[in-house]
């Protein structure tokens, strides 16, 4: 099941089951408690609450409507070094740290970081920023993870984690203004549920940046290269840690494009995960 948070023509917000080219209204408001998308995935059957309070009348084309990224008070947080092809990238970044991240990649404990709140995420659609202070920029493609504040795994969604390679291979403790600022992250266009996504760990990620209306990158890889499991990423970060409102987790990239490639103003940047769909922003 696919669901997506939306923006209606009259300018009310809502959630909705998406049915191919179709968006099925869910009634929010109608049972106490379940006012947001985030209350369906949190709830102990989100497949039985939206199958009872969707409307099936109400269907209307998806593209009438606005997709938001599906998130409402969550903090978005990252994973890194989790691909093998990630932990090379940072190893050229920075020679100085070079051992640190070959550490992290096969140490127990995982590189955990926050990435963004909500106001720095990027609907579908909407630009995606570069640092004007870096010279060297790149999307990162990750599968992200809904969980609920209980930590379960309740579904998944297309995540971007902009980062500036220059800023971070500069000095390792600069990561934050790498990695957190306004627009440097993206989530949509939907959330897939947790149990209609069973071949998850197998799924194709495939990035490809268009420039002038070119391909200028074109790169792909599976959720099977990576060197950790979902449920681990998600017990370590609910270690010493709580989520009242409920979190994402982007889970690493293992595409990072050339050396001599950085993002420019006006490219566009597509993150596509089989099963899931294709998260689209420009870049500004």
């Amino acid at each position: 099941m696919h669901l997506a948070k939306v923006l209606y023509p009259a300018g009310d917000i809502g959630a909705v089951r998406v049915d191919g080219d179709k968006a099925v209204p869910v009634d929010l408001g109608v049972i106490p408690g379940v006012d947001s998308l985030s209350d369906i995935l949190f709830s102990s059957d989100p497949f039985g609450l939206v199958n009872e309070l969707e409307v099936p009348a109400a269907a209307r084309p998806l593209a009438a409507l606005k997709l938001l990224a599906p998130i409402d008070d969550q903090e978005v947080w990252a994973a890194g070094v989790t691909y093998k092809r990630s932990k090379i990238a940072r190893e050229e970044e920075s020679a100085g740290a070079a051992q640190f991240y070959d550490k992290v990649y096969s140490a127990p404990r995982p590189e955990l970081f926050l990435k963004a709140t909500p106001s720095r995420v990027s609907h579908p659609g909407d630009p995606i920023r570069v640092r004007r202070d870096s010279k060297w920029s790149v999307p990162e493609p990750e599968l992200t993870l809904a969980i609920s504040p209980d930590l379960r795994i309740v579904g998944y969604t297309v995540g971007n984690d902009v980062s500036s390679r220059d800023i971070e291979g500069e000095n390792p403790l600069y990561l934050p203004q790498a990695k957190i600022y306004h627009g440097s992250a993206a989530l949509g266009p939907v959330v897939v549920l947790a149990d209609a996504a069973p071949n998850i760990t197998a799924a194709e990620i495939r990035l490809t940046i268009r420039r002038n209306g070119e391909v200028a990158f074109d790169g792909a890889t599976s959720v099977a290269q990576m060197a950790r499991t979902l449920p681990t990423l998600a017990e370590w970060l609910g270690k010493e840690n709580h989520f009242p409102d409920g979190v994402f987790l982007m889970t690493g990239t293992g595409i990072v494009p050339p050396d001599e490639f950085t993002l420019s103003p006006g490219d566009v940047v597509s993150i596509n995960i089989a099963g899931i769909g294709t998260l689209t922003n420009p870049v500004v």
